[in-house]
């Protein structure tokens, strides 16, 4: 799958992007090692902790349908900047699919290659739950 095809998709979620509040517009495209594609849009709320990223929901919607093996997520807004996932969506991203690609964008359509691992590095995972402390 073509990186131009994840930035049209992710471009086409952002469209649908729920921030009133920050005006702040992310869209998401995940693809899985199967080939199938997931989209997600920030969607906010104004218990600005309830508010879900696209990250986030790209990657639920994902999993809730089944899959779990994941090879690259492209990030696309508005800003002219590259931005990056949040913390949160770092740590979710980790746990859920694992070291994977993730291609940052900026308004201009210019894109930045990173790992997870590059943007949270020593994540807490799941062998961090089995470390016994003494």
């Amino acid at each position: 799958m073509s990186n131009e095809k994840l930035l049209t998709l992710a471009r086409e979620a952002l469209q649908h992007s729920y921030s009133p509040y920050s005006q702040f517009r992310v869209g998401a495209a995940l693809l899985t090692d199967s080939g199938r594609l997931f989209t997600g849009c920030n969607i906010e709320n104004s218990s600005f902790s309830l508010t879900i990223c696209a990250e986030r929901t790209a990657l639920f919607k994902a999993v809730s349908e089944g899959e779990t093996v994941f090879s690259k997520m492209l990030i696309v807004s508005d800003a002219d900047d590259f931005i990056t996932p949040c913390g949160a969506c770092r740590q979710v991203i980790s746990d859920l699919a694992g070291n994977i690609d993730i291609i940052l964008t900026n308004a201009r359509g210019e894109m930045q290659h990173k790992k997870i691992s590059d943007l949270l590095p020593l994540a807490f995972g799941q062998e961090s739950l089995s470390k016994k402390h003494k």
